[in-house]
């Protein structure tokens, strides 16, 4: 057996996708919380809520199946500001660095587009997750008011100009 069936592609949004977004984000957030109405908001209207808005949604295909996502959300103009959220990847598929690829895949579209910070809210309790975004170069900053009640920790990128 070997690995020439287990390819990875990052690849930009896609409508026929749609779903996948949801049903993926669906299912890990019930697995540790409940869902909340900001990600209703996300993810069940993704074009309306993060592309129209300047934001950029990556999903993250092994062998042509999606398995994977992250989107990049724009909060704000002047400095330009992204939030990096919605990530996430399926259980079948956890540990193959998905998440590493998909977070720098956005972080990288972020800098291509002259943004001042990324920022991301996460949970504690959510380990694997906090370290990853360290990796990413990601640094604590104080929580101040998350839109997501088991928001618990932030961090930010911020891009030297």
């Amino acid at each position: 057996m070997n690995d020439i069936n287990n390819e990875v592609k990052i690849i930009a949004y896609d409508p026929q996708y749609k779903e996948a977004f949801k049903a993926l984000n669906e299912e890990w957030i019930k697995t540790f919380f409940v869902m909340e109405s900001g990600d209703y908001k996300l993810l069940d209207h993704p074009e309306e809520e993060i592309l129209n808005k300047g934001g950029h949604i990556a999903f993250a295909l092994l062998n042509g199946e999606v398995v994977g996502t992250c989107a990049l959300v724009k909060t704000e103009n002047n400095p330009l500001t992204f939030e990096l959220s919605k990530m996430a990847v399926s259980p079948k598929a956890q540990g193959k660095k998905l998440g590493y690829l998909l977070g720098n895949a956005l972080v990288e579209k972020a800098k291509e587009l002259n943004a001042e910070k990324v920022f991301l809210v996460t949970n504690s309790i959510l380990v694997p997750a906090i370290k990853l975004y360290e990796k990413l170069g990601f640094i604590h900053t104080p929580i101040g008011h998350a839109e997501y009640d088991r928001a618990d920790v932030r961090m930010e990128l911020i891009f030297n100009k």
